[in-house]
């Protein structure tokens, strides 16, 4: 069985932890103590020398890297559907990938650390990034249900943990209609697993 490393309040962790419960692929948790620095221990960083989550370990493989896994998981149980092997459509959720490694990351990702953990960011400048981009994905979400089209992918699911608690940051979620549409479609899929809420900022006036 896959041995998912992860902490509940990570992003990144959520998407893993997401996409393997969306699979139905069976697989256990194994929550790292990052309060307590275990991502930094010498049996961790065997598996992910940057003493990051999440990381997957399927058998002898070690797959460290949440967008990684992503690909990981769709390629090994050969879900075209989640990852198309067509150039064109493979490249369209290559393109959200990274735009969720970079404008989510350091957009609503960035200002959740601030108001969570006092991250060393300007919150005027990370909030200002959020609704960029977040107004981007509004806009591309007018004509289809789906960020690449009408069905769900990795791209999907890469980008859903950090705009589903971007209010945790102080990031207003409310003026974003076709989001809020997109969020309640993938929290009715089967298999859906929550990303834990804090009780912070925006997230009482978010639903």
């Amino acid at each position: 069985m896959m041995k998912l490393y992860c902490h509940p309040r990570s992003g990144h962790s959520h998407r893993a932890r997401l996409f393997l419960s969306l699979l139905g692929e069976p697989h256990e948790i194994v929550e790292v103590d990052l309060k307590n620095g275990k991502q930094k221990s010498p049996e961790f960083l065997k598996l992910n020398p940057f003493g990051q989550v999440p990381v997957l370990v399927d058998g002898d493989t070690v797959i460290a890297d949440s967008n990684s896994i992503l690909v990981y998981l769709a390629k090994k149980l050969k879900k075209t559907d989640w990852l198309p092997e067509e150039a064109e459509a493979a490249a369209r959720v290559q393109r959200w990938l990274s735009v969720a490694a970079g404008e989510i990351a350091y957009g609503p990702a960035a200002a959740r650390q601030v108001a969570l953990l006092g991250a060393p960011f300007n919150a005027i400048e990370v909030i200002g990034r959020a609704h960029r981009v977040l107004k981007q994905i509004d806009n591309d979400l007018q004509t289809r249900d789906y960020i690449t089209g009408k069905t769900m992918t990795i791209a999907d699911v890469a980008l859903y943990s950090y705009i589903a608690r971007a209010p945790e940051g102080n990031v207003d979620l409310s003026s974003y209609t076709r989001i809020s549409e997109w969020l309640r479609r993938i929290e009715a899929l089967p298999g859906y697993v929550e990303f834990q809420k804090t009780p912070v900022s925006l997230t009482a006036n978010a639903n």
